[in-house]
C-alpha cells in the first residue's frame, strides 16, 4: 500500500510540476499564505449571497477514483493483468487528463466531447503499458465516467442548496455524460452547463463566463464550488466568487496536485452539507 501511494504521489507531482498543473492560475492570482486546510479560517464574502452556484463535478461532487477503479479491476483481470493495481491504473489515466486539459487549450484544436479525449488518453496509456484491450473493454472504461458515484454528502447537500439557489454544473464533462451521471447518482441539477455550452474547457475563462451568461447573471453573481484550488483560481480570475470543498480522499489520501494555487476563498467547507449550513440553506 505504501508503495502504491508513493507511486501516485510521484505521478501526480510529476504532472503538476512538468506542465504547470493546467496553468490554472493567471497573473492575477493571489499568492498562497498558508497551505493546510485546518489553518485557514472560513471567510464568507462580505457582499450579498451569490445568485447561483456552479459546481465542478469530478472530485467535488463525485468520487471518480473509486468509481473508475471498480470498473477497471475486472477488465484488468480479464486481460490477464491481475498484477496491475486498479487504483494506480486509474491515477495514471487521470494524470493524463490533468495534463491534457492544458495541452488542449494550447493546441488550437476544435472542441470535442470529453469522451473523445478520455478515449485518446486511454489508448495512449494502454500503449505505454503494453496492455492490449479489445474495443468493448476500452468502451466500457470510457463509459465508466458516465456512472461515477457521489460522495456521501453530495445528494443531501445539493438538495439543500437547491432550495435557495439555482445549482448548475460547470464541468469539463459534456452534456450526455453529465446527464447520465446525474441519473446514476441522483444529482438534482437545475441545468447542465460548462464546457460543451462554452465550447471551451476549464481553465479557459470562457468556460466560467459562458456559465454565468447562460444564467443571465454577471460573473460576480455566480459562485463556483470546487475541490480544486486551480479551478477556483481560474474562476476567480474570470470574476466568479469561490467556494472550496475539502475532499481529502479524492486522490486516495495523497496530497492534491494543486496546493500551490490555494488562496483565501470566499467560502470553505468540509462537505456540501456544511456549505449549505454556511449559506443558510
Amino acid at each position: 500500500m505504501t508503495e502504491q501511494i508513493d507511486r501516485r504521489g510521484v505521478l501526480l507531482a510529476s504532472a503538476a510540476s512538468g506542465f504547470g498543473l493546467f496553468s490554472w492560475a493567471t497573473s492575477a492570482s493571489v499568492p498562497v499564505a498558508r497551505s493546510s486546510f485546518e489553518a485557514m479560517t472560513e471567510t464568507p464574502n462580505a457582499k450579498s449571497a451569490p445568485k447561483a452556484l456552479a459546481f465542478d463535478v469530478f472530485g467535488t461532487v463525485v468520487d471518480w477514483r473509486s468509481s473508475i477503479a471498480a470498473v477497471a479491476a475486472p477488465v484488468l483481470v480479464a486481460a490477464g493483468r491481475a498484477d496491475l493495481d486498479a487504483f494506480a491504473f486509474t491515477d495514471a489515466w487521470r494524470a493524463r487528463y490533468i495534463v491534457g486539459m492544458r495541452a488542449f487549450e494550447q493546441s488550437g484544436r476544435g472542441f470535442v466531447k470529453l469522451d473523445v479525449l478520455h478515449r485518446e488518453m486511454l489508448d495512449a496509456l494502454l500503449t505505454e503499458m503494453k496492455l492490449n484491450l479489445d474495443e468493448s473493454d476500452r468502451q466500457a472504461l470510457v463509459l465508466g465516467w458516465h456512472r461515477l458515484n457521489p460522495w456521501p454528502d453530495s445528494v443531501e447537500g445539493l438538495t439543500r442548496l437547491k432550495q435557495r439557489f439555482p445549482i448548475v454544473t460547470c464541468s469539463n464533462g459534456h452534456i450526455a455524460l453529465m446527464v447520465n451521471m446525474a441519473r446514476h447518482a441522483g444529482l438534482p441539477w437545475d441545468a447542465i452547463l460548462g464546457a460543451e455550452i462554452a465550447q471551451a474547457y476549464k481553465p479557459a475563462p470562457a468556460a466560467y463566463i459562458a456559465t454565468a451568461q447562460a444564467l443571465d447573471i454577471a460573473p460576480g453573481e455566480l459562485c463556483l464550488v470546487a475541490a480544486h484550488h486551480g479551478d477556483l483560481a481560474a474562476a476567480r480570475a474570470a470574476g466568479l466568487r469561490t467556494a472550496f470543498v475539502f475532499r481529502p480522499l479524492e486522490y486516495g489520501g495523497a496530497p492534491p496536485p494543486d496546493l500551490k494555487f490555494e488562496q483565501q476563498w470566499d467560502y470553505r467547507a468540509t462537505s456540501l452539507i456544511e456549505l449549505a449550513d454556511q449559506l443558510g440553506c
